[in-house]
């Protein structure tokens, strides 16, 4: 892949065939599954795994310790974390390192979708087929088939269909 100057794609990127990405994203120490297409101003960090035909929408920031399975949609503007007590420093006032934190996973099952500008908090699992509506936080897992809103998120409906119906 020749990469444009408005992208920071890291030479440690696992990317698969068929990525499409747009301008100012930055990635690395990631994995890109195949037929991803991820949108400007993007940035997925190191230990970031995204899997088969997802789409990642513009702004949007996948951390370290974010899985997303295959199909899953992230709409625009959303992010996800990875610390559940941040500081800038540790104990001896220094700048924290990586040796100061532990990382935190976040699970999206496959088929989830998550709407724009949703804040997802680390440690939970959004479960297949899941929907997530726009603007809402993320505190805890989320079922199956289920659709969430709300801050934080509820569950409005459940039994979701993967083509959107109802019950």
């Amino acid at each position: 892949m020749t990469q444009e100057p408005s992208l920071r794609i890291a030479p440690d990127v696992k990317l698969g065939r068929n990525v499409r990405i747009a301008g100012f994203a930055n990635l690395y120490g990631c994995e890109i599954g195949d037929d991803v297409k991820i949108g400007t101003f993007v940035e997925i960090q190191k230990g970031a795994k995204i899997g088969n035909r997802c789409k990642v929408s513009s702004h949007t920031f996948i951390c370290e310790g974010v899985t997303l399975e295959d199909e899953v949609f992230i709409g625009h503007n959303v992010t996800f974390t990875n610390d559940r007590y941040p500081r800038a420093t540790n104990g001896d006032g220094q700048l924290q390192s990586d040796s100061d934190w532990d990382c935190v996973p976040t699970l999206v099952k496959r088929g989830a979708s998550i709407g724009s500008g949703a804040t997802l908090l680390c440690g939970i699992t959004v479960g297949e087929n899941a929907l997530i509506g726009a603007g809402s936080v993320v505190t805890r897992d989320v079922p199956p088939h289920a659709v969430v809103a709300g801050n934080p998120a509820r569950v409005v409906k459940s039994h979701l269909t993967k083509n959107g119906s109802g019950e």
